[in-house]
């Protein structure tokens, strides 16, 4: 993709999404912290949806493993090529942000920015997913401090 070679890219999608027809659906991860520009990631955004992808597939901001993964600019950059998409072919396409979200309030951002880019279709299980293992440690905290009216450390979870 950064040397420009967008169609070999495109083909590479459309032959993965092949294997994937009607088995499975297809999550194309754009390794955002590597895309360098905001229009980047909206050409990544726009050539992963065209190269086929079919409603309920999805696009995914990074493995998390790349700093910066997942941050609100660019993720809101992803759900504009998702709305672009949807509002010129009725076909919806899932978003997940994916690395360095940790905390309930930052999801809440997340979550708010979706419903407003994308409307509360997309705030379901099949259209938008966290990838972020360690929110879990943090959502479990907060209905802990729901339930009892005191915050817990993170060492009381399960997986600490």
């Amino acid at each position: 993709f950064l040397k420009g070679d967008l169609n070999t890219v495109a083909e590479e999608i459309a032959r993965t999404k092949e294997v994937c027809a009607g088995r499975a659906h297809l999550k194309v991860l754009l390794e955002t912290g590597e895309l360098e520009t905001y229009d980047n990631v909206r050409l990544a955004s726009d050539l992963s949806i065209h190269a086929g992808l079919t409603e309920g597939d999805f696009i995914k901001t990074s493995t998390g493993k790349v700093s910066p993964a997942a941050t609100m600019p660019v993720t809101l950059v992803m759900l504009e090529a998702i709305r672009d998409h949807y509002l010129k072919t009725g076909v919806k396409i899932g978003m997940k942000p994916a690395g360095g979200i940790r905390a309930s309030k930052q999801a809440l951002h997340y979550l708010v920015m979706v419903k407003e880019t994308l409307g509360d279709e997309w705030l379901t299980p099949d259209l938008f997913r966290f990838g972020a293992s360690s929110l879990l440690d943090d959502l479990l905290l907060q209905r802990r401090k729901l339930a009892t009216g005191r915050y817990h450390v993170p060492f009381d979870l399960p997986g600490a």
